[in-house]
């Protein structure tokens, strides 16, 4: 059997073919009703170059799971709170910003996942270390990975929210659960006791279970000077950085490439 074709790209101009209006009752009572929008110029195109029933069928059908895969795909990363501008192909310090682009393809492979190792991205203010993140969590979500994205400050706030009414063990096995949790902004400001704890707690959990993805604008070394306690500060950090690939991501801060211009000056 001929492979049908994806695309109209290399077909002649074609009349988009109308509907039967009684296809579109049966259509949507089978959930299948979001096969209209590319239905029309399917059937034009199996017209134009005498489809195969067989063909034609996969094509439509081929059609609906990729429709189907994306808007699956769209669902979970907003449930992991992924922001949707933050993809690998919109990353725009992809000329100002260094790093070692070998490592970054690795983990673009997601093999750090199977390995259950971690990464650490790492780097000043404003080179992109949120974007490459929040990527590696949209690809993640599309091979159908759990993941959740957090600020490090936010899901501390709801560790100890947790506290209050006493979900915290149930807190901690979900997050123990997630395949890939990113924590956003770690140890940006000073860390109490409960932080700490709860750190230390996340880390021993997930070590050598599961991968974890950290950004920071402070070194490793620096994070044991942020924690209210040295010693499970020195554990949980001497577990994940011996478990994680460290991505260092150096350069000007391209928030300053996106901010505003006004017309007449980019016009000179």
């Amino acid at each position: 059997m001929s492979r049908p074709p994806s695309t109209m790209s290399s077909s002649p101009p074609m009349l988009t073919a109308s509907l039967d209006p009684d296809l579109k009752a049966p259509l949507r009572k089978v959930k299948l009703g979001r096969l209209t929008d590319t239905l029309p110029e399917r059937l034009a195109l199996a017209r134009a170059e005498s489809l195969p029933h067989a063909d034609f069928l996969t094509l439509v059908l081929s059609d609906e799971v990729d429709r189907r895969d994306r808007a699956s795909a769209e669902l979970r990363a907003r449930t992991a709170k992924l922001d949707p501008s933050m993809r690998l192909e919109s990353f725009t310090a992809e000329g100002t910003a260094r790093y070692d682009r070998e490592l970054w393809a690795e983990l673009c492979s997601l093999r750090f996942l199977t390995d259950t190792r971690g990464a650490l991205v790492l780097g000043p203010v404003g080179v992109g270390k949120t974007h490459l993140a929040t990527a590696l969590g949209h690809i993640a979500i599309r091979r159908r990975h759990s993941v959740l994205f957090s600020r490090a400050d936010q899901l501390f706030r709801r560790l100890k929210a947790a506290r209050l009414d006493n979900s915290i063990e149930a807190e901690m096995r979900k997050l123990a659960r997630i395949e890939l949790p990113i924590l956003d902004d770690f140890a940006l400001q000073a860390m109490d006791p409960t932080e700490t704890a709860d750190f230390y707690e996340l880390v021993v959990e997930r070590h050598q279970r599961g991968s974890t993805v950290i950004t920071s604008n402070r070194d490793p070394s620096e994070w044991i000077g942020v924690m209210s306690d040295p010693l499970l500060a020195q554990s949980a950090i001497d577990r994940l950085v011996a478990s994680s690939y460290e991505l260092v991501v150096e350069g000007q801060s391209y928030r300053r490439q996106q901010r505003p211009r006004h017309a007449a000056s980019s016009a000179s």
